[in-house]
């Protein structure tokens, strides 16, 4: 296999692959390289969550989202997500919880999604980045899975994140 870099982003790596088959064909796959991140779904209590409304360039839509942020080069997971949720919802939290990862899409882009669960919060004041438009608001839990079901939370992220911390706790009643 052969690999040529076509860009270096501010996040992100470009690659174009060539590789053999297994029956000898030449082909050729686009491939985007991400250090990884971490997602957070903040637990209030066991009625309420705080969610994102955020802003994403990309597909110029406010999203409703948990926070999550980039893995920096050798930093520990727990310590991103600590970082990142403080910065995009002034939260602290005393218990943290994996929920696993998952791959965002594996096609194309090989960044790694760890979830997590924040719970026993404290609140602060938020410290966004100068690039993020954030605005955290709580949500009632069973409100965040509906709007998971019925469109309204379109992140993939906030939704598996949801739907499994829902079913973690229908398991323990």
């Amino acid at each position: 296999m052969s690999v040529e870099t076509v860009h270096v982003g501010r996040r992100i790596r470009v690659e174009v692959n060539t590789l053999t088959t297994a029956d000898g064909r030449t082909i050729r796959r686009d491939a985007i390289r991400h250090p990884g991140a971490v997602v957070i779904l903040p637990v209030l209590d066991a009625e309420r969550v705080v969610l994102l409304r955020n802003f994403r360039f990309v597909i110029g839509e406010t999203l409703w989202e948990v926070p999550a942020g980039t893995v920096e080069p050798n930093e520990p997971l727990e310590a991103c997500a600590k970082r990142e949720l403080l910065e995009e919802t002034g939260y602290t939290a005393a218990k943290w919880h994996s929920l696993g990862f998952l791959y965002a899409s594996p096609g194309v882009l090989d960044e790694k999604l760890h979830l997590f669960v924040a719970e026993e919060l404290t609140a602060g004041d938020a410290k966004p980045e100068p690039d993020e438009q954030l605005e955290p608001v709580t949500v009632r839990l069973d409100d965040a899975i509906r709007m998971c079901l019925d469109g309204t939370i379109r992140d993939a992220k906030t939704i598996t994140s949801l739907l499994l911390w829902e079913r973690l706790l229908s398991r323990k009643s």
